[in-house]
């Protein structure tokens, strides 16, 4: 199972895009309060499209309520501000991947507390950031490119495996 884990999502497209591209993937989208929008929002319901059926979502009041839940996980922080790569790591059978905020991106203290846990997508210098959901999307397809996308048609009607 790959989960995908959004720390405080402030912009509804994002997460619409987001939670489309865990319905294609067979991920559990995980999203953490506060959101800078309502759930029930039209933007992201339109970017979602008509994927929410197929989509397992959980919600959660802060990280420590996340944490209870989830105790012990096999998590990643993705941030501009690692030194290795999210190609560096080869990820488990449960990994958690987690995405701060679009303005800020993950709390300080947690990315120091866990340096050996957080990975960044390369680009070039001088550029501030990927748009969140490209960024969501290029770390899920690696954790199911290492699997050789398992559960996933990679041909026109033909599942893999």
């Amino acid at each position: 199972m790959l989960n995908i884990v959004l720390l405080e999502p402030e912009i509804p497209q994002n997460t619409g895009n987001i939670a489309r591209t865990c319905a294609a993937l067979g991920a559990t989208l995980h999203m953490i309060r506060p959101f800078g929008f309502e759930i029930d929002n039209a933007k992201l319901k339109r970017a979602g499209m008509d994927y929410w059926f197929h989509l397992d979502i959980r919600y959660y009041d802060s990280l420590d309520d996340f944490w209870a839940k989830n105790e012990g996980c096999e998590f990643y922080l993705f941030t501009k501000k690692a030194k290795n790569t999210y190609t560096d790591v080869t990820y488990g059978e449960n990994p958690y991947l987690f995405f701060g905020r679009e303005s800020e991106g993950l709390p300080e203290w947690l990315i120091e507390e866990n340096k050996e846990r957080a990975l960044r997508i390369p680009m070039r210098e001088g550029l501030r950031s990927l748009n969140q959901s490209n960024s969501v999307a290029i770390a899920a397809y690696e954790c199911m490119r290492q699997r050789g996308f398992e559960g996933l048609s990679t041909s026109f009607g033909k599942p893999s495996r």
